[in-house]
């Protein structure tokens, strides 16, 4: 009875014992599967070694100045640069560990007691995780989902957790974390402690220190900007946190406490940094170099955006800072001028002008695309509302009620302006201004297309000394010229003359003798892309093209018949400092040096005794220098360009709209702005442009009396007319037919060089008979070009 009564009870628990082993069994089995299958890749890829060596993270692209020191700007998706270890403040390290993993420096990457914590809080959130758990879980960049996805993730985190400290050390830890982790939408502690303090992570202090690892917790909920008080609070719970680490004592703590956040916040955007429309132009340059340029770790072509590489250019950062200044003074007063001068009714009849600006507005197409009829959308332009507009004041801005329209018209009468500044011996461009201001205004004007005026006439006069044989006795002009029923008076003088008043007869007197083709033919040969249409009227600049080909040009002038190409860039470097690539510019011979020396004698003459002459009587600049003003029908463009043995800089001034005119010539306008910036490098003797540099004379030259000081000085003053406008402007050479080449065969030089005529015969016989007057074509303005192709 006994028996079958302990028989009956061991055959009642020993399915319940099987039961508990077959679930500890499949629980044993299921860990060992999960636990083996992430390990194995079946859940999703684990990253490899080399991976976890270099783990990916989207690195800003970094801009540096010339002198390698000063940062510019980024280009990024996220903003993020990378520090070692050793340049991150003790006092991050102390409160990251205090607050994050106590038992940072005792574990392996996973701790048990944070394990048991996430298991426990599957359900919810994960939390307890170690800081290279955190890490691991950055990097696996791992999202939210069910219970078992969660769950398989902790595994993930808890395999890589633990590589990542089997290949790194503990300080490498740290770094990584410390450049992955984001504070709201500001990556890494380098970026956080410029946005927040305006230090490096170098220089902050405990507190500082404190509140940035503080924020970690829930950047949101504990902004300092938008939420002070959640921040200090939150700030000294991290300072209470260090002394029960003992990493501070309570004394200090207790002085912490009491001091403010101390924020001094200041947005990074890809805005922020000098020369933003160099950036912007070089952004475009760069996004192609990375098309054609491989990173051979990856076998993929780089990655501006992600790749962390550094771009050394040729930006001087203090040239870059006088050529701003040079604008804001120059266009501040200039703007002012105009004021008082535009007509109260300057819109009327320009009804399509404004029509095409508000519907190329945000505004408009936001409220198209809301379902609004145009005349419903048209009537909210006449409706005022309050809003932000440029202003020339300290801060750029200003606060005001406007209707959109009279908001359109106010920003459509500011004038724009371009400044650039290069070394013509090396191509390095040294300044770059490429509008009043960037915020407001992204068109770059560097790069733009504009009709530039009398500055193409050096070019043509080149090609006088070059192909015609003529030199800066000889005289042109002389001779009325009739086109479009307006007689243009007959000025004439001497070649230097001409070129220093910038008389138009005399240039289209030049161009009987040379041709348009070849005229055409040269300026391409000097680097010039644009467009340049074969017809008499180039001449007198009737030809759209951008300040940055207008310098490459002028450079065959300071540098001794070399053209020389500008260039953006010195070089590239990886994240890792390599040298991917260096850059020299293009630099070919187009005239000799003799030729060169001659052309700058004859534009020093455009300063000395010309439309450039307030460089010396009203900016006191005295320095070897040749340069050209330009001014273009109605004084719709202004243009200068000048250059001593050393530097070469040119500035154009004018308006988007070209309906609205100028109220002076090149030398009014755009003249000051090239002083300005020259009176501040002088200045500035660390910039090694020497005010006394003089244009090295070729020996050959030595004896040609022509060059004398003296008698330059007299071949200069022989001639009539006056200013660039005394004999009309391109305007006034308006077609009525389209010349072929053919007829300005016979003013075409026989050779290149042709024998130099007498000088006193040259006055009475040079004059070059046709059948009839050619007839000038404007050629139409073409919109403005994407940039050339420099790098």
């Amino acid at each position: 009875m006994k028996n079958s009564r302990n028989k009956k009870n061991s055959n009642s628990v020993k399915p319940s014992v099987r039961i508990l082993w077959r679930i500890t069994l499949a629980g044993i089995g299921l860990v060992v599967f999960l636990f083996g299958g992430a390990y194995l890749g079946l859940f999703g890829r684990l990253p490899s070694l080399q991976q976890l060596e270099n783990p990916e993270a989207d690195l800003a692209t970094e801009i540096y100045a010339n002198d390698g020191k000063t940062l510019m700007g980024k280009i990024y998706t996220e903003n993020r640069v990378s520090v070692d270890y050793k340049d991150i403040a003790p006092g991050v390290i102390d409160a990251l560990i205090s607050t994050e993993d106590e038992r940072f420096y005792d574990h392996s990457g996973v701790d048990p007691k944070s394990t048991a914590r996430a298991f426990w809080g599957l359900g919810s959130s994960g939390g307890g995780s170690t800081i290279t758990q955190q890490l691991a879980k950055n990097i696996l960049g791992q999202g939210s989902g069910n219970v078992l996805k969660r769950g398989i993730d902790k595994i993930k985190e808890w395999i890589v957790a633990i590589k990542l400290e089997r290949n790194f050390t503990k300080q490498e830890i740290i770094a990584l974390y410390l450049n992955r982790v984001s504070w709201l939408n500001v990556y890494g502690i380098r970026n956080a402690s410029l946005v927040y303090f305006q230090k490096e992570p170098s220089q902050l202090s405990i507190d500082e220190s404190a509140m940035l690892v503080g924020m970690l917790k829930g950047p949101g909920a504990y902004n300092p900007v938008s939420k002070p008080d959640a921040a200090l609070f939150r700030r000294n719970v991290v300072l209470d946190q260090m002394v029960r680490n003992n990493m501070l004592t309570a004394a200090q703590a207790t002085v912490m406490k009491k001091r403010p956040l101390g924020v001094k916040y200041k947005k990074i955007t890809e805005e922020t940094g000098i020369a933003p429309y160099f950036r912007a132009v070089l952004t475009k340059k760069l996004i192609d170099w990375c098309k054609t340029h491989e990173n051979p770790k990856t076998g993929e072509n780089y990655d501006l955006y992600r790749d962390g590489l550094k771009i050394f250019t040729t930006i001087d950062p203090v040239m870059q800072k006088y050529a701003e200044q040079a604008v804001i003074m120059h266009m501040t007063a200039m703007q002012k001028n105009l004021e008082r001068r535009m007509k109260k009714d300057m819109w009327k009849g320009q009804e399509a002008i404004l029509n095409r600006a508000m519907k190329d507005s945000d505004r408009w197409r936001n409220l198209k695309e809301q379902g609004l009829s145009d005349n419903e959308i048209r009537k909210t332009f006449d409706q005022p509302v309050k809003m932000k507009i440029f202003a020339w004041n300290s801060k750029r801005e200003a606060d005001t009620t406007l209707t959109p329209l009279d908001s359109i018209k106010y920003l459509k009468r500011l004038m724009q302006t371009s400044f650039m500044a290069m070394d013509p011996i090396s191509g390095e461009i040294k300044a770059w201004v490429g509008g009043i201001d960037f915020k407001w205004f992204k068109y770059d004007h560097v790069t733009a297309n504009r009709q530039v005026g009398s500055t193409f006439k050096p070019l043509l006069y080149t090609l006088g000394v070059t192909d015609a044989g003529l030199n800066p006795e000889s005289f042109l002009g002389g001779k009325p010229i009739t086109l479009n029923k307006k007689t243009i008076s007959g000025h004439g003088g001497s070649m230097a003359y001409c070129l220093a008043k910038s008389l138009n007869d005399c240039a289209w007197d030049l161009m009987e003798r040379i041709g348009p083709q070849r005229t055409a033919e040269f300026a391409h040969e000097c680097g010039i892309q644009s467009n340049i249409p074969a017809l008499p009227s180039i001449a007198l600049g009737a030809a759209d093209i951008q300040l940055i080909e207008m310098l490459r040009a002028y450079t065959m002038f300071a540098n001794k018949g070399f053209n020389t190409e500008p260039i953006m860039i010195n070089r590239i470097e990886d994240k890792n400092g390599n040298v991917l690539e260096t850059f020299q510019p293009k630099v070919k011979q187009v005239i000799s040096e003799s030729d060169a020396y001659t052309m700058y004698r004859m534009m020093q003459g455009v300063m000395d005794f010309g439309t450039g002459g307030s460089m010396r009587w009203r900016f006191g600049i005295n320095s070897q220098m040749g340069g050209k003003t330009g001014t273009t029908d109605n004084n719709t463009d202004g243009w200068f360009i000048g250059y001593t043995p050393q530097l070469l800089a040119g500035a154009w001034v004018g308006y988007d709209d070209p309906f609205l005119k100028l109220i002076g010539e090149g030398s009014q306008m755009a003249l000051p702005e090239f002083a300005y910036f020259m009176q501040k490098v002088y200045a500035n003797k660390d910039l090694g442009i020497d005010p006394k540099a003089e244009f090295e004379m070729p020996p050959q030259m030595h004896n040609d009396p022509i060059f004398a000081d003296q008698n330059f000085s007299n071949i200069l003053r022989e001639g009539t007319g006056e200013g660039e406008n005394s004999n009309g402007d391109a305007g006034d050479y308006e077609p009525t037919y389209v010349p072929v080449e053919s007829d300005f065969e016979e003013h075409k030089p026989a050779d290149k060089k042709a024998v130099q005529p007498n000088a006193k015969q040259e006055k009475k016989d040079t004059l070059i008979k046709t059948k009839q007057e050619p007839k000038a074509v404007m050629p139409k303005k073409e919109k403005s070009k994407t940039e050339s192709d420099y790098n």
